[in-house]
């Protein structure tokens, strides 16, 4: 590692920290107008970016266009989060003389960090990159961000930053450092407070070792990878099914998180058969970098050596679109290896005979980001339910997985290795969270608590007092 990048890093993270002194005690309302205002800028500057991106990801204009507006939404989406203020969960106990034992005044609510560092993602130049959802969450919570960029798209993302600096107060909260060497310092530095990465297992595992030699370690939210899997029911509809399937499979390339990696039908109906035309009729395309690709093909290849190919789409730039095929049994001998993603437009289909032999087998699976079912009513499914809350994140009916809303409700974790974290979501309002931490007040001068704390509720945010949400 050369002096150059360990000081890039080292001043990137001291702009940064020094920069979010004044940030984090920035009126959560004037935060919300600053992200509005990088909002405008995104949509603005969108003539520049999507064709900087185009270029060095080889992805449509329409696909980077509409990512650039999803961008922008979820600086919006913050910006309502920061004005509705039930964010810093802010909860006041008055004090309880009668109490066993007695209570005094206590009051707690959430506080930012400090500096957070992102690790930006190889398949979203925008939304999950330098100005994603990690970093558009941890501005809102009062943080500043010091991210790596992905070397998949480094012009890019210095577009990027450029553009969002314009439009920050200060544009040292955003910093941004470049290189695979850059990670390792970056991670150690003693004022990052937390990291977000999404990427592969393999580079999820190398950041939690490196947190784990720190002397502090820190909060550590990645997002490592996920198959996804589907469940098919007798009931549902074998042409419907099959053609959402083969379109959620190839979009993208199959370069999604989301992407269904796993498909259980019944061994009768058809539905094996729909599957098979329907994947025939896709194609591949170009991926986004020559490691993906070679790891789509190593990938491919493993599971074309040990189960029966069951349909091929048409090769583009060297990459078909492939799903493989095996019945229940053969499937549960071959976990766990048959469980892990396949990063690309790859999938397994699983034949059962009898939905009730489904559950023991789900069981087995690996975490997930989501875990879809496809029926005619819910009568059928209600065995798989609570197999599958336990498997999931994010539970779908007769959907596709691919493609996460940006809204209050969405959650997009799960269980490992879907996230290291499977109670916070890396999209959506509760995001937020992850940059936060509690601080109690006991008994402290009512001038000196924070608004949202004291009784007379400036801010007007939600407030639970003695023990009642406050109306």
């Amino acid at each position: 590692m050369t002096d150059q990048v360990k000081d890039a890093v080292r001043s990137a993270v001291e702009r940064a920290a020094a920069a979010g002194e004044a940030w984090r005690a920035t009126p959560p309302a004037e935060r919300a107008t600053v992200l509005e205002g990088v909002a405008d800028a995104l949509l603005k500057h969108a003539e520049e970016l999507w064709p900087a991106a185009a270029e060095e990801t080889r992805l449509p204009e329409a696909r980077l266009r509409g990512e650039i507006a999803r961008t922008a939404a979820q600086f919006r989406l913050f910006a309502d989060v920061l004005r509705d203020g039930g964010w810093v969960e802010a909860v006041i106990d008055h004090p309880d003389p009668g109490a066993t034992p007695p209570r005094p005044d206590v009051r707690r609510m959430n506080h930012p960090l400090g500096v957070v560092a992102v690790f930006a993602a190889s398949n979203f130049p925008f939304a999950f990159s330098v100005a994603g959802g990690d970093t558009v969450s941890a501005l809102a919570a009062g943080c500043p961000v010091v991210v790596k960029a992905h070397e998949g798209h480094p012009r890019t993302s210095d577009l990027t930053a450029s553009v969002v600096r314009q439009a920050l107060p200060d544009p040292d909260l955003l910093g941004l450092v470049h290189g695979f060497e850059a990670g390792a310092p970056l991670v150690r530095h003693p004022l990052v407070t937390a990291v977000g990465f999404t990427g592969s297992l393999a580079g999820g595992k190398a950041i939690q070792k490196l947190i784990d030699e720190r002397p502090d370690p820190i909060p550590f939210y990645g997002e490592l990878g996920s198959v996804n899997p589907v469940v098919v029911l007798p009931s549902a509809d074998p042409a419907e099914v099959a053609s959402g399937f083969a379109a959620s499979l190839t979009l993208g390339v199959g370069q999604f998180c989301t992407n269904p990696g796993l498909v259980f039908v019944p061994a009768e109906g058809g539905f094996e058969q729909a599957v098979a035309e329907a994947v025939a009729a896709t194609s591949g395309g170009p991926m986004l970098t020559d490691k993906i690709r070679e790891g789509y093909l190593r990938a491919s290849g493993r599971l074309a050596g040990r189960l029966t190919v069951l349909a091929s789409g048409g090769a583009v730039d060297g990459i078909t679109p492939q799903v493989f095929a095996a019945d229940l049994e053969a499937f549960a001998d071959g976990l766990p290896e048959l469980g892990e993603e396949c990063f690309g437009p790859s999938a397994i289909v699983v034949r059962y005979r009898d939905p009730a032999e489904l559950p023991a087998v789900l069981r087995r699976l690996p975490g997930s980001l989501t875990a879809t079912v496809h029926a005619a009513g819910p009568q059928e499914a209600g065995d798989l339910v609570p197999v599958l809350r336990r498997l999931a994140g994010r539970l779908i009916w007769n959907g596709w997985p691919t493609g996460v809303a940006v809204c209050w409700a969405m959650h997009h974790g799960g269980p490992w290795p879907a996230s290291t974290a499977p109670a916070h979501t890396s999209v959506g309002a509760a995001s937020i969270r992850r940059w936060t931490t509690p601080v109690a007040y006991q008994d402290w001068p009512h001038d000196l608590l924070p608004p949202e704390l004291r009784d007379d509720n400036p801010l007007g945010v939600p407030q639970r007092v003695d023990g009642r949400p406050r109306v």
